[in-house]
């Protein structure tokens, strides 16, 4: 197995056009594997708390609506 210092040599020879989608590659990976921690959080339960604590300041009227805050009301 290479070491990171050995991959990131290899990847400055590269030319740029490989880079690019070498760059693309690893951005879907690293979304995929967001994607899968995001699940086993909401299944174990640590995101539990957060989620009741939006809904409680819904419930309080502290949000506004989203279009709202993005400026498209």
């Amino acid at each position: 197995m290479s070491t990171v210092k050995e991959i990131e040599t290899a990847i400055e020879k590269l030319p740029t056009k490989e880079k690019w989608d070498l760059h693309k590659w690893l951005a879907e990976q690293m979304s995929e594997e967001w994607d899968r921690q995001i699940e086993a959080d909401v299944a174990s339960g640590k995101l539990d708390a957060l989620a009741e604590e939006a809904r409680r300041e819904i419930r309080e009227g502290k949000t506004i609506p989203l279009d709202e805050f993005l400026g498209h009301a």
